[in-house]
C-alpha cells in the first residue's frame, strides 16, 4: 500500500497510511491484489477513517475477483469503477504484441501472437481520495506514480520528448482527473495493440492467397480470431462501463457544476475505447474475406486443373476411337495394307487434335482471357465500321 499526497503544486509519498481526512489536496492510495486479498477490511477502515464513507461489501468483493468484467456503480458517497488493463505474461516463447520493436525480426521465425492478458483494476472514487486495486505489475501505474512524484524536478520538453513521454504541465487538481490519467494510459496499451496485429493478419493474408505453398497455420489464425473477438467484447465492457460513469456523473452533478474538461476528458477516453473496438471490427472483417478469397481461390485452382484434364480427355478420346478402331482384327480394313497407311492416320490423327485444340482455344475453353486474334478481329472490325460512318457522314 502506497499512499501519496497530491497537492496543489507537488505530490509527496507518505510514510504511512494517513488517519485523519485530507486538508489540502487528495489522497491516492495504490495497492495490489495480493495486499487487498490478504487484509480486505483494512482498506474499509482507512477508508472510513479518511471519508466518514463505508464501503459496501459487494464492493469489496469485486475488488477481490480476478475476473470481474469492466463494471460501474455509483453510490451516495462514492463511484466505483473496474477496468480491465493489459498485463504481461511470463511465457517466453510467444511474442509479446505490445514489444513493436522486436515484432518484425520475431515475425520471420515464425512465432505465434501471444494471448490478450488482462487483469481488473479497481477504483474507488471519494470527493478526496482515489483507491485503486491492481495486480502486482502495472506499467501504466508506476508511470504515473513516477510523473507524479518528479513534478518538480521534471525533465525538459526535449528530454520528454526523447523518452517518447509527454510532459506532466500539472498536477491532477482532484481524484477524477488522476482516474481519467490512468485510464487514458490503459486505453493507450489497447491501442498499441493495432499496429502487431494489423502487420500479422496482413502477413496472413499474403500466405492465405499465396498459390505457390499451401496454407498451414489454421490453429495460429483461429487463435488470432478468438483473440480479436475477446478484443472486442473487452472493449464493448469498457464502452458501457465508462459510458456509465459520464452518464453518472453528468445525472449527480448540477449543471453549474459540470466541469467542461472532465467531460471532454471522459469523452476522450470513451473515443480511444471507440478507435480499438472499431479496429477489431475491422480486423474480424479482413479475416472473414482473407479466408473466403483463400477457399475462392483454392476452387478456382482446382478448376483450372479440372479444365485442364477435361481438355485431355476431349482431345484424345478421339485418337483412342481411331486406334482402337485400327487395332480390330480384319483382314481387310481401308489404309491397312497401303504403303503409306500408317503416315496417313498419323496425320489424321495429328490434324483431328489441332482442330480440336483451335477449337477449345477459340471457345476460351483453356483459358478465361480473351483471344488475342478474337480481339484483333473485332478492333479491325470496329476500325472499318468507324471509317464507313465517317465517309457517309462527310459531305
Amino acid at each position: 500500500m502506497e499512499p501519496i499526497h497530491v497537492q496543489a503544486d507537488q505530490a509527496l509519498r507518505l510514510d504511512a497510511v494517513p488517519t485523519v481526512p485530507c486538508a489540502s489536496g487528495f489522497f491516492w492510495i495504490d495497492l495490489t491484489h495480493d495486499e487487498f486479498s490478504a487484509d480486505p477490511e483494512r482498506l474499509r477502515d482507512t477508508a472510513l477513517q479518511l471519508t466518514g464513507t463505508r464501503i459496501f461489501d459487494l464492493h469489496l468483493q469485486d475488488a477481490a475477483n480476478l475476473q470481474h468484467p469492466s463494471f460501474f456503480d455509483s453510490t451516495s458517497d462514492y463511484d466505483m469503477l473496474i477496468f480491465r488493463k493489459l498485463t504481461a505474461t511470463g511465457d517466453r516463447s510467444v511474442l509479446p504484441l505490445t514489444d513493436l520493436d522486436e515484432y518484425p525480426q520475431l515475425a520471420r521465425r515464425g512465432q505465434r501472437l501471444q494471448e490478450i492478458v488482462t487483469r481488473p483494476v479497481t477504483f474507488f472514487l471519494f470527493e478526496r481520495l482515489l483507491i485503486t486495486v491492481r495486480n502486482a505489475q502495472s506499467r501504466t501505474i508506476d508511470q504515473v506514480r513516477t510523473r507524479l512524484l518528479e513534478f518538480k524536478s521534471r525533465p525538459s520538453l526535449k528530454a520528454s520528448l526523447a523518452s517518447n513521454e509527454a510532459p506532466m504541465t500539472r498536477l491532477p487538481q482532484r481524484p477524477e482527473e488522476l482516474l481519467l490519467r490512468l485510464l487514458n494510459g490503459m486505453v493507450d496499451r489497447y491501442l498499441d495493440l493495432r499496429q502487431p496485429l494489423t502487420d500479422r493478419l496482413d502477413r496472413w493474408q499474403r500466405e492465405l492467397l499465396d498459390p505457390r505453398r499451401p496454407f498451414s497455420d489454421w490453429s495460429a489464425l483461429l487463435d488470432a480470431r478468438i483473440e480479436i473477438r475477446r478484443l472486442e467484447n473487452l472493449c464493448e465492457e469498457q464502452h458501457d462501463a465508462l459510458q456509465e460513469m459520464r452518464d453518472s456523473y453528468l445525472e449527480a452533478t448540477p449543471e453549474a457544476q459540470q466541469s467542461d474538461g472532465y467531460l471532454v476528458r471522459v469523452a476522450d477516453v470513451i473515443e480511444h475505447v471507440h478507435r480499438v473496438l472499431n479496429h477489431a471490427h475491422r480486423l474480424e472483417g479482413s479475416i472473414e474475406t482473407a479466408v473466403q478469397l483463400h477457399f475462392s481461390a483454392t476452387a478456382h485452382r482446382t478448376n483450372q486443373v479440372v479444365r485442364t484434364l477435361t481438355v485431355i480427355t476431349a482431345v484424345f478420346a478421339p485418337l483412342t476411337l481411331i486406334t482402337g478402331i485400327f487395332g480390330m482384327n480384319f483382314e481387310h480394313m481401308p489404309l491397312l495394307k497401303e504403303h503409306d497407311g500408317f503416315w496417313v492416320t498419323m496425320f489424321g490423327m495429328a490434324a483431328l487434335a489441332l482442330i480440336l485444340l483451335t477449337y477449345f482455344a477459340v471457345n476460351r475453353v483453356l483459358s478465361d482471357e480473351p483471344l488475342r486474334v478474337r480481339s484483333w478481329w473485332r478492333r479491325l472490325s470496329r476500325r472499318d465500321t468507324r471509317r464507313q460512318s465517317d465517309s457517309i457522314s462527310a459531305p
